[in-house]
């Protein structure tokens, strides 16, 4: 059950990524990448191996809808890497629980910290690879500073709904 829960998720934000978040460009910089949440919401204890290859094929759905060869694959594998690490660092709990991250099981401030490491690495690493120069550094920082912040208030948003229901 809890499985095809996931593959719901799991299409759902393709889907809502693809076809309608990444047409959104507020101030011409902004735009959510609401995907990401997916690998967010693992469970502590999942394996390394499960969490990167779920990555993987989660960036590489958007980029086939998205025609981007490759930018969210690597973006996504190295978010889904580094989780682990973050979460264990971020977290007031102890990760050997083996809970599901979020507002209601970490509180606001604990989720909030790994939710914007998380994000701010997924969305550092998905422009930096797209811009591929550091010619015009300035537009590259706010570019990555706008994507994470609205990104952000996206799953602080959707994990409080969540956590109402």
């Amino acid at each position: 059950m809890q499985h095809l829960i996931r593959l719901q998720w799991f299409v759902l934000l393709v889907l809502l990524q693809a076809l309608v978040l990444n047409h959104i460009h507020i101030g011409q910089f902004a735009t959510p990448f609401l995907y990401i949440y997916f690998i967010l919401k693992f469970n502590s204890g999942t394996n390394i191996k499960t969490l990167t290859l779920w990555a993987f094929f989660l960036g590489l759905s958007v980029d086939i809808l998205s025609n981007t060869p490759g930018l969210n694959a690597a973006a996504s594998v190295l978010t889904a890497f580094c989780r682990p690490r973050m979460l264990r660092i971020l977290s007031t709990r102890d990760v050997s629980d083996n809970f599901e991250p979020s507002i209601r099981i970490m509180g606001m401030a604990s989720f909030f910290r790994y939710s914007l490491a998380t994000v701010f690495l997924h969305t550092a690493t998905l422009n930096v690879i797209d811009a591929f120069s550091f010619v015009s550094f300035s537009t590259l920082v706010l570019k990555i500073l706008t994507d994470t912040l609205i990104t952000l208030v996206c799953i602080l948003c959707i994990d409080s709904i969540r956590r109402n229901r």
